[in-house]
């Protein structure tokens, strides 16, 4: 490349700024788990334990979640956040109803502070898929077949421990 003086030094300012940005970029939008010890499989509620089937940390896994997966009384999702918001859900191609719980978690264990309850599917045929938010901030958040927070006594305020 045959630059002037002053173009080389623009380019070499340009291609500073994009890869300073880029790197921000990957550093903002990757998720930390500060609070997390390890990636947790399974989840105690009421004194039961629950395997947890699928996790997701990164925002592509947030997105998919449990869109075009079969979904049994056995199946679990947690979804871990990088800190306490405000995360609406929606239910984009998936083909049960389902509990969705936002928990605040600190280290291993949190409290639920919502709860969406047998949340039906949406097949995008439909307009607009409706998005479910919660009243309060979490972090955490499990998803799991419809009625499985009813049958298991879980409800705002219980306790949730991560193994």
């Amino acid at each position: 490349m045959n630059l002037r003086p002053s173009a080389r030094a623009t380019f070499a300012i340009a291609v500073i700024i994009i890869v300073t940005v880029a790197a921000a970029y990957v550093v903002l939008t990757s998720p930390t788990h500060s609070n997390v010890q390890s990636i947790p499989s399974h989840f105690v509620a009421n004194g039961k334990s629950f395997a947890i089937t699928y996790v997701a940390t990164t925002e592509a896994e947030w997105e998919s979640g449990l869109m075009d997966k079969k979904i049994t009384a056995d199946t679990t999702m947690l979804f871990i956040f990088p800190s306490l918001a405000v995360y609406p859900f929606w239910m984009y191609h998936v083909n049960s109803s389902l509990d969705i719980i936002w928990l605040n978690v600190t280290g291993d264990s949190g409290r639920v502070v919502y709860i969406a309850a047998s949340v039906p599917g949406c097949t995008g045929l439909e307009f607009v898929c409706p998005n479910y938010t919660p009243t309060a901030a979490a972090n955490y958040v499990i998803e799991a077949q419809g009625g499985f927070a009813a049958a298991n006594g879980v409800a705002v305020g219980t306790t949730i421990q991560f193994h």
